[in-house]
């Protein structure tokens, strides 16, 4: 039996404590806890895409992102773990190398970096956002305005289809 401590090495704790007018901090960790990380702030956009892309990397029928300023994210453990695939020069994939765990995607061309929803457990994931949902393999029907592509100002049509 695997004690319990092991089985949430990569959960976090409520956000670090902060000062006054001072950014929360949440924490982050890959599977097995090798590679940790922080994210300070906000993020700029969080959503749900339905791309090819996404849903193969993350192995799922839809990939929950947050996306980050790429100051926001910080290394504090296991940097020397991470290692890097770049499919398109529009997407850096980032996954611990000891237990494969999927981590961040920093794309380049917008500079910004995508750290999954699920590998920082204790973030208030607040989606506003579906996107590249003419590819979707799994409906939602929650509300959220559901783009064909992306929104104007990341390059995409910004056009909307139905729930």
């Amino acid at each position: 039996m695997v004690p319990d401590d092991k089985l949430h090495a990569h959960a976090s704790a409520a956000p670090t404590p902060a000062a006054k007018n001072t950014p929360p901090t949440w924490q982050g960790a890959c599977f097995c806890g090798t590679v940790r990380f922080t994210v300070t702030g906000e993020p700029e956009a969080m959503g749900y895409c339905h791309c090819d892309s996404c849903r193969h990397w993350s192995a799922g029928p839809v990939n929950a992102f947050t996306l980050w300023k790429p100051g926001a994210l910080e290394v504090t453990q296991g940097a020397e773990s991470i290692g890097t695939f770049h499919k398109t020069p529009r997407s850096e994939r980032s996954w611990c190398r000891n237990c494969g765990g999927h981590l961040f995607t920093h794309h380049p061309h917008w500079n910004l970096t995508d750290v999954y929803a699920a590998v920082i457990p204790d973030f208030p994931f607040r989606p506003a956002v579906h996107v590249n949902y003419h590819e979707t393999r799994l409906p939602m029907r929650d509300g959220l305005p559901k783009l064909h592509d992306l929104p104007a100002e990341m390059g995409g049509s910004g056009a909307s289809v139905p729930e």
